[in-house]
Order: C-alpha cells, then sequence, then structure tokens
C-alpha cells in the first residue's frame, strides 16, 4: 500500500529532530453546500533540524519513530 503524502505549514520546530506541521483540508459540507477549512497537526520527523517555522513542508507516513511521531519530512 502506498505512503500517503500531506502539505503543510511548519507551527513549532522547538524539539529536536521534530517539526509540528499543520495540514489543512478543505471540503464542501454535504447538507449545506458550503466550504469548510479543517485543520490537523501532525508531529514529523526531521533528521537534520532543516525546517523553520512558516515554512511549506511535505510529509510522509513512515514507521512509528517515537510515542508521537508516525511521519517524516521529505521536503
Amino acid at each position: 500500500m502506498p505512503k500517503r503524502i500531506l502539505q503543510g505549514t511548519v507551527t513549532s520546530n522547538a524539539n529536536e529532530q521534530t517539526v509540528t506541521v499543520q495540514v489543512e483540508r478543505r471540503f464542501t459540507h454535504p447538507v449545506l453546500k458550503k466550504t469548510i477549512r479543517k485543520s490537523k497537526k501532525y508531529r514529523a520527523h526531521d533528521e537534520k533540524n532543516a525546517f523553520a517555522v512558516g515554512d511549506t513542508v511535505r510529509i510522509q507516513e513512515c514507521a512509528p519513530k517515537s510515542k508521537t511521531k508516525r511521519w517524516e519530512v521529505i521536503g
């Protein structure tokens, strides 16, 4: 099964080798037909501490790296 890839914005890089990425998705409400924005935060592995707050990054699913990290930054 292919790994999921998501795109989002880095909201925190305070921890070593970890970034918090906020991913926003847009969809049309099934009844109201109004466009809704929902966002979710993911903790992703950043091996070289290369990304700063505000950067747009892509993250990919991976095997668990810690209790909360299930994603890794691919660029």
